[in-house]
């Protein structure tokens, strides 16, 4: 049996607040996946360990990313521990 997959194509239209929100998601997202990354990498370094750290621990350090929805933060984390696991995995993996 064949699954047929569907796609829908949305145009969305955002006013002025929800463009700032978006970038300010988006920016954050970014900030937090390379900061994460360097201190995940960094750690690894020093100990030969995986370092477990969460989007919560930045926000005291980094008070300007409560300002975004932290499900957007947590989905960085997700992403970025999952690329880790699978780049010691798959040694040819980038």
């Amino acid at each position: 049996m064949r699954k047929i997959n569907r796609a829908v194509k949305i145009r969305i239209y955002p006013n002025k607040e929800q463009i700032t929100q978006i970038e300010k998601t988006i920016g954050c997202s970014r900030f937090l996946y390379n900061r994460m990354l360097a201190d995940k990498i960094r750690y690894y370094q020093e100990e030969k360990k995986m370092l477990k750290n969460t989007s919560a621990g930045y926000k005291k350090e980094y008070p300007w990313l409560k300002e975004v929805d932290s499900l957007a933060l947590a989905n960085v984390q997700l992403n970025l521990e999952g690329a880790f696991r699978k780049f010691f995995r798959e040694p040819g993996v980038g």
